[in-house]
């Protein structure tokens, strides 16, 4: 139960606390899920809230330690004030122009759609109240980030408004409460802020296209090379390999591929400054967002490799599988016969699922790696060195993987069904170049470093030449004397 301080004013200090130091007092309208977490943030960051509220003894349980108050008496009591409601019920508000005049009033309203109006919120909000210093802020965190802290995934805090002073005082108190701020200028930005929290995944946008259409296409050309094929060259129905078979087909063939996209650009982008000679010029539009994506480009080939380390482990449970052994087994009973062991055939598949197994391991220090409350802990060395070094010993260990899987098959004729070829060996392609040219970049700077060092040292051994002939004919112009 909270106790009544004065008519208009609630507290929900316990009893028999001692008062503590005066702190900066911050008002905010709205009782929210939003409000309430907020001011939670606030007073355990030091600062005193106190809520605005149209019955301000029956506005639901608020954070321990707040005040409530009514609007006027709340609105006249702070300099900043956090407006924490919808758009819709802003109208209250024009009762407030002369207590909010001069007042930073910090706007963290967003709609459930885009274009919904003709104008921002928080510029309809200048407009309603243009005594007011207002400042979008806030409105691309959510409760959930409010409650528990600030984490590497929604540290940032966007701002814009016309008054630079009220801009600082915003900066300040999002910075103690342990954000990021980016301030994107004036309050004409508003529109941009207040539609950012409804994109979906504008960062995944390329990856998960590229991975779909990867997906596709190679689902359908090996449902044709190996399901339709089979129907009508030798009528058979296996059509219930698509699940599994087929499957586990495609996901190492596109997680593959999209592990070679992510160094690919890196490679592309070091030619590129060999060629113009410098690294301070900016790439191409092209280049810098397929750099900018690379990261969920690894996230979601790590996903489809372990896609398909789950559906190599219900190979020897699946019924056809059984059903192939057995009747492998009881036929070569009937027959007599026996098989010879190969230890050629024991070298490759074991090498085949060793290299799997250390490619899929170094995949996934990759993936964890990559997650912000893991990466924050490390060095750039040594995020630079798993990210990197150990990045292309995942492709290599992943590649060689893949060629021993095919072996010998592309020298037989019948694996080129239609005339088209295995889908393995399509998947090498691009890893293969990756690898090729990454070494070509190696060993074009290797020999450039050897020729730096051999031009230094003849450039050393001229000027020690130089100075030595120049010491001599001093010496001997001072013998003559």
């Amino acid at each position: 139960m909270s106790k009544e301080v004065k008519p208009e004013s609630v507290s929900l200090c316990p009893l028999g606390m001692t008062a503590a130091p005066e702190q900066e007092l911050l008002c905010i309208f709205g009782t929210g899920d939003f409000g309430r977490s907020l001011g939670q943030r606030l007073l355990q960051t030091g600062y005193r809230v106190v809520y605005g509220s149209r019955r301000p003894h029956s506005c639901g349980p608020l954070p321990q330690g707040a005040q409530v108050m009514s609007h006027e008496a709340a609105a006249q009591s702070a300099g900043v004030i956090f407006l924490c409601v919808h758009r819709e019920n802003y109208d209250f508000l024009e009762t407030l122009v002369t207590q909010l005049k001069g007042k930073v009033l910090v706007d963290v309203s967003n709609n459930l759609k885009k274009n919904v109006y003709p104008e921002a919120n928080a510029e309809y909000l200048q407009r309603l109240i243009p005594g007011a210093h207002v400042v979008k802020a806030f409105n691309t965190l959510s409760a959930w980030s409010l409650q528990n802290g600030p984490s590497d995934a929604s540290r940032q805090v966007y701002l814009c408004g016309n008054s630079a002073e009220a801009k600082q005082q915003v900066v300040e108190t999002a910075t103690k409460l342990g954000f990021n701020v980016l301030d994107r200028g004036t309050l004409s930005a508003a529109r941009e802020l207040e539609d950012f929290p409804l994109q979906l995944f504008p960062e995944w946008r390329l990856p998960l296209r590229l991975a779909f259409g990867l997906t596709a296409f190679f689902f359908f050309y090996l449902l044709i090379r190996d399901v339709v094929y089979t129907y009508v060259e030798q009528d058979k129905d296996i059509s219930f390999r698509i699940m599994v078979s087929l499957a586990n087909k495609v996901f190492p063939i596109v997680s593959l591929i999209m592990l070679s996209l992510c160094y690919l650009p890196g490679v592309v982008a070091a030619f590129l400054q060999l060629y113009r000679g410098t690294k301070y010029k900016r790439f191409p539009d092209w280049l810098d967002r397929w750099m900018l994506c690379r990261k969920q480009l690894g996230l979601l080939a790590l996903g489809f490799a372990s896609l398909h380390v789950l559906y190599t482990l219900i190979i020897p449970i699946r019924y056809y599988v059984r059903f192939r052994i057995a009747e492998s087994t009881i036929s070569k009973i009937k027959e007599n016969q026996t098989s010879v062991f190969d230890t050629t055939m024991a070298w490759r598949v074991d090498s085949y699922y060793a290299m799997g197994i250390l490619g899929f391991g170094l995949y996934l220090l990759l993936g964890i790696s990559s997650l912000p409350s893991v990466s924050n802990a490390l060095s750039w060395r040594e995020f630079s060195f798993i990210q990197s070094k150990l990045g292309y010993l995942t492709l290599f260990f992943c590649t060689f993987h893949t060629y021993l899987y095919g072996w010998d098959k592309f020298l037989r004729p019948s694996y080129y069904k239609w005339y088209t070829p295995p889908g393995y060996m399509l998947c090498l392609v691009v890893p293969s170049v990756v690898m090729a040219l990454k070494l070509n970049y190696h060993n074009h700077r290797h020999r450039k470093n050897k020729t730096n060092r051999k031009r230094r040292y003849k450039d050393t051994a001229v000027t020690g030449i130089t100075r030595a002939i120049a010491l001599g004919n001093l010496t001997h112009c001072f013998g003559c004397h």
